[in-house]
């Protein structure tokens, strides 16, 4: 059982794992605590909206509908990956579910098959809703996987959760078949895979994962050009020229494609505690500069620069407390989780 995260936590450990992050007006004070409990919580549970279009299928997910208020999830994962913020707290996704299934998503077991739908999902789990028909036709594009690997274990990591939290709304109730058209076994070796490793890096095979880093791409049924060059952030016709491609939309489930800039990446990686205690001079120190402004965390009067200074120290100390960190925490010196939450560029 775990304590809910708080919604700056929520945001920071998203962007930790690479997610691309869209915060919904009004987002962070909706919710439905006042019709029963939100935590402890015990896992993520997966749905598909049987919708298409990502600005209706947000909209209706924060709004809800005359029978079932919103917000009925708290992300909608859209087709090109980004995560729309919808509710923080109690949300209407889950519904009654089996509690044995609850039991072994508790121990992190297997999961038995669903019969019982005795206990109250929308206290125990968080719900995410991705952008599908749900007929089993539509497609999965690579860059809304990646998304729902990303989302899954940034949660699971920020509350030492294993892969086993992670489970489909079809796996915690009889009543339902969400979500349709992929595994969620295979889902969750995918996320297990992730946990291996540290936020934003991938396993390197390049099979599934959608960092910069990943090197190899097989594309799989319902792939386009546009929605893997999406995925691992370049583009169409860096791909094209990569794998010596003359036509984008002639591409086949199978095939092998070479990911450009899979040596470099994304996100600076931390340089040790010891780094700005030394004053250093360096590009990586406005980089961070320009983050912090960024996320509205400056004491900055003029710069940033690449200086280290006490200004660069106060707008950190500020990261920190929006973070939510306890008071011993927020001294103004990069630690390695904060630093990877803040998402500072890769300066070369």
């Amino acid at each position: 059982m775990a304590t809910p995260l708080t919604a700056d936590a929520l945001v920071a450990a998203l962007k930790a794992e690479g997610v691309r992050v869209v915060e919904h007006p009004g987002w962070r004070t909706h919710n439905r605590n006042h019709k029963g409990p939100w935590g402890p919580v015990n896992g993520v549970i997966i749905h598909h909206t049987v919708t298409s279009g990502t600005a209706s299928s947000v909209e209706m997910c924060f709004n809800g509908y005359d029978e079932l208020p919103g917000p009925l999830c708290h992300g909608v994962i859209a087709k090109d990956g980004t995560v729309h913020l919808v509710g923080n707290g109690r949300a209407n996704h889950a519904g009654k579910g089996d509690g044995s299934v609850l039991n072994a998503v508790v121990r992190e077991s297997a999961l038995p098959r669903p019969t019982a739908n005795d206990t109250d999902g929308n206290t125990r789990f968080y719900g995410f809703e991705c952008v599908n028909l749900g007929d089993g036709a539509d497609p999965w594009p690579a860059a809304q996987l990646a998304a729902i690997e990303r989302v899954s274990a940034a949660v699971c990591r920020a509350h030492g959760w294993s892969a086993a939290s992670v489970i489909g709304h079809k796996e915690w109730t009889n009543n339902k078949i969400d979500p349709r058209g992929f595994s969620m076994a295979d889902m969750r070796s995918r996320v297990a895979g992730r946990l291996k490793g540290e936020p934003s890096g991938g396993d390197g095979s390049g099979e599934h994962d959608g960092s910069a880093g990943a090197g190899t791409y097989t594309v799989r049924p319902g792939d386009t050009l546009s929605s893997i060059a999406d995925a691992f952030h370049t583009t169409v016709e860096a791909l094209m020229a990569l794998n010596g491609i003359t036509d984008p939309d002639r591409i086949q489930a199978g095939q092998t494609l070479k990911i450009p800039g899979a040596d470099t990446p994304r996100y600076a990686p931390f340089p040790g505690e010891d780094f700005f205690r030394n004053a250093p001079r360096s590009p990586l120190v406005t980089a961070m500069g320009r983050r912090l402004v960024a996320e509205g965390c400056s004491a900055y009067e003029e710069g940033p620069g690449p200086q280290w200074s006490d200004a660069d120290r106060e707008s950190f100390r500020k990261w920190q407390r929006k973070l939510g960190d306890a008071p011993e925490y927020c001294d103004g010196w990069p630690g390695r989780r904060q630093w990877d939450a803040l998402q500072v560029p890769y300066t070369a």
